[in-house]
């Protein structure tokens, strides 16, 4: 198991008009989602392409046995033709290809990976091992379906290579005060947690530490905090930002219930602590976040994420 994150491997910079290859690396999407997310991406400017099983559908819930997902991804990876891989959604599955994945293929061919939820697994396996720098943004069936779904300020910044900044109107408010910079991190809460006790565990030390879920009851996302916290992986992390954390909630309690079993499962944690980024799984305007850059964290009477690096090669 590697100890340290690999140097960061910065892609190549997606101009108008590049081709985007889009694959389904976990479960299979709707149809009528797929082909509204794929004229949305060429109505940009761009030219998706879908892999050769990414409309594939099953056995269960999978978009395509394990060897067909991957064969898709190592090829959209290996596509001259592409810029930018993305995925079609989440789901699950995705932890059934992290150890077929072509490490040595996947470096000689680095390109901006985008997605997030299931998929939190591989991007963490691709930042830790190869520096592959994470694009934990919208998805193609997920988020660019929707006439709202894509926070289009973040998404052209990350492809760009142009520093951005996060604040109040990406939903970005205080739990507790202090600033703090490191290296930006993490993903989907639960995926994390799943990683706990296997090759792929994340490597936390260091890093500010994005955490985001969906329908997760309060004391389950504060059971999820209690694992991470047993298990290291918060000792030197130097701040933690929440996502918008969707549905997160318990019939009939407190609305602010959440906030107060956070700050409880993170009692003595002394970094800067906010809330309500809207990246991953989300209401409106998936925010672009790009895990393996520098980045600071700012928790206070303003409350704002400073993207200080660049996540290509402009």
């Amino acid at each position: 198991m590697p100890t340290e994150t690999a140097k960061l491997l910065k892609p190549p910079a997606v101009a108008s008009g590049a081709g985007i290859s889009i694959v389904a690396a976990a479960s299979s999407a709707q149809l009528e989602r797929v082909e509204k997310g794929v004229a949305a991406l060429r109505e940009l400017g761009f030219a998706p392409a879908l892999g050769l099983n990414t409309l594939h559908r099953g056995p269960l819930y999978f978009a395509g046995t394990p060897e067909q997902r991957i064969t898709d991804l190592h090829a959209a990876f290996a596509n001259a033709n592409t810029a930018a891989v993305m995925c079609l959604r989440g789901g699950y599955g995705s932890n059934y290809i992290l150890d077929g994945l072509n490490l040595e293929l996947l470096g000689q061919h680095a390109k901006a990976f985008f997605a997030y939820s299931d998929l939190t697994g591989v991007q963490l396996r691709l930042l830790d091992e190869i520096g592959l720098p994470a694009f934990h943004g919208p998805m193609a069936a997920a988020d660019f379906y929707l006439p709202d779904g894509v926070h289009m300020h973040s998404f052209q910044a990350a492809i760009s290579g142009t520093p951005y900044q996060i604040g109040a109107a990406e939903g970005l408010r205080p739990l507790r005060q202090g600033a703090a910079d490191g290296t930006l991190y993490g993903g989907c809460l639960s995926i994390l947690v799943s990683l706990l006790g296997t090759p792929w565990e994340p490597h936390t030390e260091g890093k500010l530490l994005f955490l985001e879920d969906v329908g997760a009851k309060p004391y389950q996302v504060d059971r999820m905090l209690w694992q991470l916290r047993k298990a290291g992986k918060l000792e030197g992390v130097r701040g933690i930002m929440f996502g918008e954390m969707l549905e997160c909630v318990s019939p009939g309690a407190p609305p602010d219930l959440l906030d107060r079993a956070i700050l409880n499962a993170l009692d003595g944690f002394e970094g800067p602590i906010a809330i309500g980024l809207r990246s991953g799984h989300v209401s409106r305007q998936n925010v672009t976040l790009t895990f393996g850059v520098q980045a600071q964290l700012k928790v206070g009477e303003k409350t704002e994420l400073d993207l200080l690096e660049a996540a290509v090669e402009r």
